[in-house]
């Protein structure tokens, strides 16, 4: 092993170690979060109503294929998310066999009710930090989700 390949391998596992912190964080922003919007709700539930929120409308067989999950679980997350009142489903106009799932307006306003004391946290983190830090860090982390080179 090369001196360049240990000091690699080193600043890997340094930046694995990080990312099991920022990781363990995230899961307790999550639970936080998730119990704003509703007491008990899962992280798992949280998730899959962020993903609907993000995508706008979306099936149900492609949010099973987008998060890994089989379509049981996803049927029964979706009911309990209606129930809450929190996403509708409408007909799907390229095929009528399905629906598409979206948030309603209530859940949109209870997603940013819930978030805001996370968004005030990471202001609060980053507020000493130069902005071209702030691009530089979310351009790395886009490169490492995408396994794309870090550009410039």
């Amino acid at each position: 092993m090369t001196e360049d390949t240990g000091a690699r391998a080193d600043a890997v596992r340094a930046l694995e170690s990080q990312f099991g912190e920022l990781i363990g964080q995230f899961r307790r922003l999550i639970s936080e979060a998730a119990h704003r919007i509703s007491p008990g709700m899962l992280p798992g539930a949280y998730k899959l109503f962020t993903t609907i929120v993000r995508r706008e409308s979306i099936t149900s067989s492609a949010l099973a294929e987008l998060l890994m999950l089989d379509k049981g679980q996803i049927s029964r997350t979706v009911r309990e998310l209606e129930t809450l009142g929190l996403i509708q489903r409408t007909p799907d106009p390229s095929d009528g066999r399905s629906s598409l799932l979206s948030a309603t307006p209530q859940g949109l306003e209870r997603l940013e009710a819930a978030r805001r004391p996370q968004e005030r946290g990471l202001h609060e983190s980053l507020a000493e930090w130069e902005l071209d830090d702030i691009h530089r860090l979310t351009a790395l982390l886009h490169a490492l989700t995408t396994g794309t080179r870090p550009t410039e």
